[in-house]
């Protein structure tokens, strides 16, 4: 249960700690006996369930005045991990060298061997840790585009990406490919979604019109949750069509995913696969992982940034940037046992959200007359909701200015998308809110976005009364 339900419920969960064992050592002058008493083996205590005060506890640093339903653009490190990442930074600097030569690759291994179990990947050799699933996509791009100048693609062939891609991927996939000599298809999709079908439709015209005139697809891109507007892509189908149809890589974006959906690389079958740990996996920000599935075809990755480490695989190459603060890629065996407090562990968690999400945004959906843009099977623990027609948005500045107008004005933090209306549409809803749900929300919090709104209306608000 969450603190959207009674704070005086106590909260189903499990943290891990467990009894220190005890040796006493007793030698004998001159004698090489040793006589050893050791205490009984040590038993590991069941975690702890987490109680509403301690998780009050964990968030308490979020600013009290402030409705926070937007977990989705920079998700929320808990109190107990902020100090935990404080602790692996205060090693570093109490001694650099034998931190750096000693702990941090280790430790770094550590983080990707957990990665490895929770997405079900083949060989911790398949992890790499970077900084963010930006960085992750830059890797990926980098390697097609060197593919373009050796020759083994060839000018004109083509790249396919959702209409729906994150805006930075969709400026890397120009920055990288076309450049490179590559042509991107966008799929186009509607909005609001109703069922996948939509979406598997569309991708297959995409891919038609990517191999039109001999050419080859190099390169799909596929967002497994997309960001604006949010719904959640039935990745798995479309990696089966891409493979059917011979696309050489396939990669999915998936930023928000982990935390917030499952994650299983054998179910799925893409060549790459990047995630945030720090959107809704309570990791600090920046850490994310890209896989990279073992195969002759994706051997030559590096990153970016080139350091010491190059030509020694992505994941050392990766380890090691040059000086940093790594310590946002170390703290994840504390926030696994963070996560083990509460009932079920991460699956538990990401199911509440679901249910807690979609039973919001029907609230709000209801209060406001609107709908959801799409099924509730589609919106894993994000969904948007129609915002009033009468409010005015007509263009994304709108959007922005009426974002801002809510945080300043009524405490409440919720990205907002603009929905350019469709050809005779009668009075359409172009307003989306994403919301969100993350263990700390409350159901306060999504009355509190309610009211703001019930009062824009019901005084006449439009977003032309808005200043740039």
């Amino acid at each position: 249960m969450f603190l959207s339900r009674s704070l005086h419920e106590p909260l189903s969960a499990t943290t891990s700690s467990s009894l220190s064992s005890m040796a006493s050592h007793h030698h004998q002058n001159g004698d090489s006996t040793v006589t050893t008493t050791h205490s009984p083996p040590s038993k590991k205590l069941k975690p702890t369930p987490i109680t509403p005060s301690e998780l009050l506890a964990e968030f308490s640093h979020h600013q009290p005045s402030t409705a926070r339903i937007n977990n989705g653009s920079f998700g929320s490190c808990p109190a107990s991990i902020i100090s935990a990442q404080r602790n692996y930074q205060l090693q570093y600097l109490e001694q650099p060298d034998d931190f750096y030569f000693n702990r941090l690759k280790p430790s770094i291994l550590k983080t990707r061997s957990i990665i490895k179990d929770l997405i079900n990947a083949d060989h911790v050799d398949e992890i790499s840790v970077v900084d963010n699933a930006t960085t992750a996509a830059a890797i990926v791009l980098q390697h097609i585009t060197w593919s373009f100048f050796e020759s083994k693609f060839d000018k004109g062939d083509t790249a396919v990406m959702l209409h729906y891609a994150y805006g930075a991927v969709k400026k890397s996939v120009q920055a990288y490919v076309t450049r490179a000599g590559g042509e991107v298809i966008e799929v186009k999709l509607p909005f609001p979604l109703k069922s996948n079908d939509e979406i598997i439709t569309e991708f297959k015209k995409a891919l038609e019109k990517g191999k039109s005139n001999g050419r080859k697809i190099r390169l799909a891109v596929i967002d497994h949750v997309t960001s604006m507007p949010c719904v959640v892509i039935p990745v798995k189908e479309l990696v089966k069509i891409c493979r059917d149809e011979g696309v050489d890589r396939i990669f999915v974006d998936a930023a928000h995913a982990i935390g917030c959906t499952e994650v299983d690389m054998q179910d799925i079958g893409a060549d790459f696969y990047t995630s945030n740990l720090h959107k809704w996996f309570f990791c600090p920000p920046s850490v994310a992982f890209l896989y990279c599935r073992k195969t002759d075809k994706v051997a030559d990755l590096h990153h970016p940034v080139v350091s010491h480490e190059y030509g020694n695989g992505l994941a050392v190459e990766s380890a090691w940037i040059g000086t940093r603060d790594y310590s946002a890629q170390l703290v994840l065996p504390e926030v696994m046992d963070f996560l083990s407090r509460f009932e079920g562990g991460i699956d538990g968690i990401r199911k509440r959200n679901h249910e807690r999400v979609v039973e919001m945004g029907e609230m709000l959906a209801e209060a406001w007359g609107t709908h959801l843009g799409s099924p509730p099977e589609m919106c894993a623990s994000l969904a948007m909701v129609g915002m009033p027609a009468c409010l005015g948005i007509s263009s994304d500045s709108d959007a922005l200015k009426l974002r801002t107008h809510l945080r300043e004005c009524f405490g409440v933090e919720v990205p907002i998308y603009y929905r350019a209306p469709n050809d005779g549409e009668f009075n359409p809803i172009t307003g989306y809110a994403r919301i969100s749900h993350q263990v700390y929300n409350t159901t306060e919090d999504y009355y509190k976005f309610r009211d703001a709104v019930n009062k824009l209306v019901n005084d006449a608000f439009t977003c032309t009364l808005l200043s740039d």
